[in-house]
């Protein structure tokens, strides 16, 4: 019988992973075909990807930089240079750095999870708590015990799965989880175009990425990762899934025309939902951990939106865990 079991492969998820790792025997399931969460990178062909989830890093506490310097130097990360507009003109500091990952975004959560056992494409059914163990019903009515047991889901995944074993404190929290809208699209034109990023004030469009602009591929093709407001992503995230091409081609036409870019031929394009991507008021609390239980929980979803925040989160129930 293993001592963890980690619910996630998100940066939470991996980063307590790896924590637990130099002491303990630890498994990470994720119901995805791969490992990042929010950071995950959608392959269009073997050289050609996009990160369709989040889109950069720029550390602000000292902890966390140190950790994503030293990932630079490793070779695991980046910086995403070029010029990167914002038409929402909110004030931004000069020095503000943005780190991607080599491949993609999600080479955080590989290289932290490159020693560890982790199961893809794994849906967990339910979890109880008896005898002192845990019991995790998986896919196709596979059963596992372990020990302890770690959810780094979001906030309503967490609450459906382990509601009786959670204390009122926590079952009563407020968090409003928000939803996005991701298309990604590869278009034919030659044109190298000197730009990284574009933020738009837009009712539907919020953000768009240069995928070409990260150097990861030499590619013909212009690469476009899109990103719906928030207030569009609420009124299309329970939709989305029935009419595909009607919300793709929303989205692209407003790329178009916002940017003046000339619209050539569309030879890819794919939309993806984050029902649960981000709550955007802070809790009281970094992580929890459940004595009782022998119970853990962490998430970007406490302390904020950021990939910071996972991070954060997860560290904090290590020392949590650690000094119990």
């Amino acid at each position: 019988m293993k001592d963890y079991c980690i619910l996630g492969s998100g940066i939470a998820g991996s980063t307590i992973a790896s924590l637990l790792a130099k002491k303990y025997s630890v498994e990470v399931f994720e119901k995805s075909r791969g490992p990042g969460g929010r950071t995950s990178n959608r392959r269009y062909t073997e050289n050609l990807n996009f990160d369709h989830g989040a889109q950069y890093i720029s550390p602000k506490s000292k902890k966390f930089t140190t950790f994503i310097e030293d990932l630079k130097k490793k070779k695991v990360l980046k910086i995403w240079n070029g010029n990167h507009l914002d038409f929402k003109f909110k004030i931004k500091k000069d020095n503000e750095i943005k780190y991607i990952g080599k491949r993609g975004n999600n080479d955080i959560c590989k290289f932290l999870l490159k020693k560890i056992k982790a199961r893809y494409s794994s849906s967990i059914k339910k979890v109880i708590f008896k005898n002192n163990n845990w019991n995790i019903h998986i896919n196709e009515g596979e059963i596992l015990q372990f020990k302890n047991l770690i959810l780094s889901c979001p906030f309503p995944q967490t609450k459906i799965l382990v509601k009786k074993y959670l204390n009122k404190k926590i079952s009563n929290l407020d968090i409003r989880m928000e939803p996005n809208i991701t298309v990604m699209v590869a278009y034919k034109n030659n044109l190298n175009l000197p730009l990284s990023s574009i933020k738009f004030n837009d009712e539907i469009l919020s953000w768009a990425s240069n995928e070409n602009s990260k150097n990861r591929y030499n590619s013909k093709l212009n690469l476009w990762t899109l990103q719906a407001s928030e207030k569009w992503s609420k009124k299309a995230i329970n939709k989305y899934k029935e009419k595909k091409s009607f919300f793709i081609n929303k989205i692209v036409n407003q790329f178009f025309k916002l940017t003046g870019f000339k619209k050539d031929k569309i030879i890819f394009s794919q939309i993806h939902g984050w029902k649960y991507s981000y709550n955007l008021k802070k809790t009281n609390y970094k992580s929890f951990w459940i004595k009782k239980y022998k119970l853990g929980i962490c998430g970007d979803w406490l302390s904020g939106p950021k990939i910071e925040n996972a991070w954060l989160s997860a560290n904090d129930l290590y020392l949590k865990k650690d000094n119990d």
